[in-house]
């Protein structure tokens, strides 16, 4: 799923969320090893709400994603802040940058959306290729507690001011796959509504098997904490994060 007309809806749903806030934990995050980023990169970056607040923190960032409607409104917002940085569609199972860079981000679910095994090892490979001697990459998911308890099998609703939705959930323990079929009513000037509908699918990957790829790829340093904290994990976390440095 490449986040088709849900670019137009994303920052609504997500105005709660504390970007700055999250972009100041991963850099201390990412200090905590040693690593002070001067260039970075931030994969399936969406709308650019991260990208742009670890730019406005001084990083020399790129933001890449498979949808070209997610990037599109990313650069809109970035102009309309008067940032100049580089938003690019791209696989980051692909990731192939021009320079190494110091750190690699991938925030909100981004390995979620990665399916298979292979998917999230390409990843890791790939992110392990583009980082100098000594970078890092931090990234998140949400846990498997949270998509097959919380999520899985349930149906949620909501409404804001221009947004209203249905979310219907089907988890597949087999595959450790979640289906979210979602169901928006958006809301014109004139008070009347468009429905669209997507369906996308994240898996929940445990933190054991997601430390021994990173070790595999070529990460001899990697450890999990628990949301945007520096301690292990707790049972009932729903959003775990992730630390993985490449040797010098």
């Amino acid at each position: 799923m490449m986040y088709e007309g849900f670019a137009a809806v994303y920052d609504a749903l997500m105005a709660d969320v504390d970007y700055a806030r999250w972009a100041a934990y991963y850099l201390s995050l990412a200090q905590k090893y040693g690593v002070f980023p001067r260039w970075a990169c931030d994969c399936a970056c969406g709308t650019g709400n991260l990208t742009l607040e670890l730019f406005a923190a001084g990083v020399a960032m790129t933001g890449l994603d498979l949808s070209s409607d997610m990037l599109r409104v990313a650069g809109e917002k970035a102009r309309g802040r008067g940032m100049q940085l580089p938003f690019i569609r791209q696989d980051m199972r692909k990731l192939l940058l021009h320079r190494p860079v110091d750190a690699v981000f991938c925030a909100c679910d981004g390995v979620n959306y990665l399916l298979r095994p292979d998917d999230a090892r390409a990843f890791f490979a790939a992110a392990f290729a583009a980082l100098r001697p000594g970078g890092g990459l931090f990234f998140d998911v949400s846990s498997p507690g949270k998509l097959a308890g919380r999520l899985g099998n349930n149906c949620l609703c909501g409404e804001e001011k221009t947004v209203s939705y249905l979310w219907q959930n089907h988890f597949d323990r087999a595959s450790h796959t979640l289906q979210m079929d979602l169901t928006f009513f958006v809301r014109a000037a004139d008070g009347r509504y468009t429905r669209f509908a997507e369906t996308h699918f994240q898996r929940a990957h445990e933190i054991e098997e997601l430390l021994l790829w990173l070790r595999e790829a070529g990460f001899t340093q990697a450890d999990a904490f628990g949301d945007q904290t520096f301690a292990t994990p707790g049972a009932e976390e729903e959003r775990i994060h992730f630390a993985a440095i490449r040797p010098v």
